[in-house]
């Protein structure tokens, strides 16, 4: 009897399946499909992102291999160019060498693609940190207090491990204008935060003890 009752529930599952299929076979198929496109979407899109990158890494080697003082002009055309394909990789390393070489004398130009890089690039969030700092450090010499700290605010209301780095280059700007008061809150600033490059807070206590004790 039991035997019976599990034969006809089997028939049954079977019957429900079977209907199942035949009732939604064409969205089944419309399904996988879709799946079946989106999977060759994918791997054709990654073999796509794949090229164009390999293809402008070759496009900054050779850039920055055949660079010399007499074609200055046309590598930096061409490294403004990689600048503002926006390329995680290569447009930082285009703008570091533009900078390095001063192939670009105009700051309002070289900060116009700071702005590219750091606003328009999709990076990783410590390394978009570490080019807002670089920002910072190009133009310190340049700018007020309140222009210096709308650069870095990014950075010090963070918690990032390019913190202490920024409160240590304002802390290093008002002592270099003077306003002592003023470098020793944000060199005390370094000194009591914990995850502080350890050797900024050794240097920040040294200069406290050396240049900015009473």
């Amino acid at each position: 009897m039991d035997e019976d009752i599990a034969i006809i529930d089997s028939n049954t599952r079977n019957e429900k399946i079977k209907k199942f299929f035949i009732n939604y076979k064409k969205l089944l198929i419309s399904i996988l499909a879709l799946v079946i496109t989106l999977l060759i979407s994918y791997f054709i899109f990654e073999e796509f992102n794949e090229k164009k990158k390999l293809k402008i890494s070759d496009q900054y080697n050779q850039i920055v291999t055949e660079y010399s003082k007499d074609n200055k002009q046309i590598t930096s055309n061409a490294l403004v160019e990689l600048v503002n394909k926006k390329d995680p990789t290569y447009s930082p390393l285009s703008l570091y060498f533009i900078i390095d070489n001063q192939l670009i004398s105009e700051k309002s130009k070289v900060n116009k693609l700071f702005d590219v890089v750091i606003e328009d690039v999709s990076l990783q969030k410590e390394i978009k940190n570490l080019i807002i700092y670089k920002k910072a450090l190009y133009n310190v010499d340049d700018i007020g207090e309140n222009e210096l700290l709308k650069i870095l605010n990014p950075i010090i209301n963070s918690e990032s491990v390019w913190k202490s780095h920024a409160l240590y280059l304002i802390a290093e700007y008002f002592f270099h204008k003077g306003e002592k008061q003023k470098s020793i809150e944000f060199f005390n600033q370094i000194i009591s935060l914990e995850n502080a490059n350890q050797e900024l807070k050794i240097e920040s206590q040294k200069r406290l003890n050396r240049d900015l004790s009473e």
